[in-house]
This record gives C-alpha cells, sequence and structure tokens, in this order.
C-alpha cells in the first residue's frame, strides 16, 4: 500500500489564501453593516478620539505622575474641555441663533428691506445687483431654516453627549486602548509610531490651528465693529468667527457684505471704514496668523481646508469644518503609510532581480 500523498505547499498556500480572504470579507460585511447603523454616531467618534489625542499627555501626567485616579483625573479633564471649548462655541451659537430666530419670525419685513436696499444700492451704482425675484425666493427658505436649526442642536446635544461618554472610557483605558492598537494593526512597528505621530500633529493642527485663526481673526473684526460703530456688534463678532473657518472666502462673507450695507444705508464714511478696516486688519492678521501657526502647529495645505471642508460639511454639517480636513488628511497619511509598508516591498525585490 502506499502511503497517502500530503498536500503540496501551493495547496496549502491556496487554502490559507482562500481562508484569509473569506474572513476579511466577511469583517468587513459587519463592519459596513455596524458603520450604516451607529454613523449618526461617527462624529461623536471622531470627537472624542480628537479630545482624547489632545489630552492624552495631560491625562497620563495626572495619573502616572501625580497619582490621581483615572476616574478624577478624567472628570477634571473633561469638565475643562466643556468649559474652554463648548461653552464659548455654545455662546456663539446662541448669539447667531436669536437672530435666526427673528429672522424667521420677521421674514417679511427683512425681505422688504432687502428690496428696498437692493434699489436704493442700484440706483447709486447704476446697476441691477439682485432682482426682486431673488429676494422672494428668501422666504421659504427662511421658513425652513429654523426647524433645520432646532433638529441641529438636538443632534448637536446627543452626540456631544456621547463623545463624552466615549471620551471617559478613552482616558480611563488610554494605554490598554492604544496596546491593543498597536498589536492588531496590521502594519509595521515603525508605520504605527508613524501613524499616531502624524495623528496627533493633525490633530493639533485642525482642531487647534483652524478654531484659533477664526477667533483671532473675529476678535480683530469685533475692535473694527466697536471702533465703527457698527450695530451689534457682537453679532458680526460671532459671524466672523464661524465663516473665518470657511477656506477661500472666509470673513469676507460677513465684512464684504457690511460694507455693502453701509454704502447702501448712506453712511458712506463708516462703509469706506469698513472696507479698509476688513481687507487691511482682518484679511491681513488671517495671512499673518495662519502662516504662523501653520509653522508651529503642522503645515495644512490649502486645498486639504478646501475639500476637507466641503466634505466635513456634506457629511457631519457644522462640526465638519473641524473634521472634514482631519479626515482628508488622515486618508494622504494611510496612502503613505500603505506606500511605505507595501510598494517599498516591491521595489526592494525589483532592485534584487
Amino acid at each position: 500500500m502506499t502511503a497517502p500523498s500530503n498536500p503540496t505547499p501551493n495547496n496549502t498556500l491556496d487554502s490559507n489564501m482562500i481562508r484569509q480572504v473569506a474572513f476579511i470579507l466577511f469583517i468587513l460585511f459587519l463592519g459596513i453593516v455596524l458603520m450604516r447603523e451607529l454613523w449618526f454616531f461617527f462624529p461623536a467618534l471622531l470627537g472624542a478620539t480628537t479630545l482624547y489625542v489632545i489630552m492624552r499627555g495631560r491625562m497620563l501626567y495626572l495619573v502616572e505622575r501625580r497619582g490621581w485616579k483615572p476616574g478624577q483625573a478624567a472628570w477634571i479633564l473633561m469638565l475643562l474641555s466643556f468649559f474652554v471649548i463648548l461653552v464659548p462655541i455654545g455662546i456663539l451659537g446662541n448669539i447667531l441663533y436669536a437672530k435666526i430666530s427673528y429672522a424667521v419670525e420677521h421674514s417679511n419685513e427683512l425681505l422688504e428691506a432687502l428690496k428696498r436696499m437692493s434699489l436704493r444700492l442700484s440706483k447709486g451704482i447704476g446697476y441691477n445687483l439682485v432682482s426682486p425675484d431673488a429676494i422672494n425666493q428668501l422666504g421659504p427658505f427662511l421658513t425652513r431654516l429654523l426647524p433645520k436649526v432646532l433638529g441641529i442642536t438636538l443632534d448637536t446635544l446627543a452626540l456631544i453627549s456621547t463623545m463624552y461618554f466615549m471620551l471617559y472610557y478613552m482616558l480611563i483605558y488610554g494605554r490598554r486602548m492604544e496596546d491593543a492598537l498597536y498589536e492588531y494593526i496590521p502594519l509595521k512597528d515603525g508605520n504605527v509610531e508613524l501613524l499616531g505621530n502624524e495623528l496627533r500633529t493633525m490633530v493639533v493642527a485642525n482642531t487647534i490651528g483652524i478654531p484659533l485663526i477664526a477667533f483671532i481673526q473675529g476678535l480683530v473684526g469685533l475692535i473694527g465693529y466697536l471702533i465703527i460703530g457698527i450695530d451689534e456688534p457682537w453679532l458680526w463678532f460671532a459671524a466672523t468667527c464661524i465663516t473665518a473657518m470657511l477656506p477661500v472666502v472666509g470673513s469676507g462673507l460677513v465684512y464684504i457684505p457690511l460694507t455693502i450695507m453701509l454704502f447702501a444705508k448712506g453712511d458712506t464714511g463708516k462703509g469706506i471704514a469698513m472696507a479698509i478696516w476688513g481687507i487691511g486688519f482682518i484679511g491681513l492678521v488671517d495671512n499673518l496668523v495662519r502662516l504662523i501657526l501653520n509653522k508651529k502647529l503642522g503645515d495644512i495645505h490649502p486645498l486639504v481646508t478646501i475639500f476637507g471642508v466641503i466634505a466635513g460639511v456634506q457629511l457631519f454639517g457644522f462640526i465638519g469644518l473641524i473634521f472634514g480636513p482631519l479626515l482628508i488628511s488622515m486618508f494622504i497619511l494611510l496612502l503613505r503609510i500603505y506606500g511605505n509598508e507595501f510598494l517599498s516591498k516591491r521595489r526592494e525585490m525589483r532592485r534584487v532581480k
């Protein structure tokens, strides 16, 4: 009797490859199903991860060097982040929300005022910039705006609660979580370290750099609004802070229409002063501060910011102003790691051959 033949190495390799591919497909299937059902909480996960990266060093310092209990240190850091980050954003949102509510309730009066202003401006320059029909189309838009804002507010409260729930356990079990990621991420140790370092740099550059630049522009704008004597300067300050986070156009969405409104009202002196302050100070501060912060926090390419904001707002709404550029930066980083992990091996094999 002849002994049973052993499977050839090629057959064993093919069998292992089939099992591996089937297992990966099953993991992808479960991941897609879970992501589809839990997509609403994805911004909360991004927010918790972002805050964890920012707080990680402080958390380790308090627990490992100062001897604090993990729960106590986590609560202190979360409270600080709430009052330093979320409370100012909430105040700015409430300022704008009050004006949006007023605009919706008095939409007819607002439209008539806009028509009169447009007519006066057209007579002054001899050209019709905005037609009355275009202004009339703003009415239905304004009537739909308030319910959307209310819905976003309720969604934001749910996301913030979920974000802090995730953040608490990330801070408590930070070391264990990092060790697990380090073990299960299928990359070289060097690439895992590169991923962590680059992620930290991108988070700081996006979550600190972009809002800080916007806030500084808002302060410069507020000084000008107070000096020139603009009505409701704090409203325009809030609008400047928010629009300054938008790429390309930025705070020009505020001071350019404001300048036009002043000229249309006949306040020529204020209009000239606003134009000079907007272009000469607010715009200059944007370029100067952005250049300085990019060198210190991490250089973000303008195209990354532009496309990141467009994609982020579509995916996550207002919070996408921060997370959109972060996602594109992460995508570019993963491409770099893929090239370092796999393409470098192919290049070495070609050189050997």
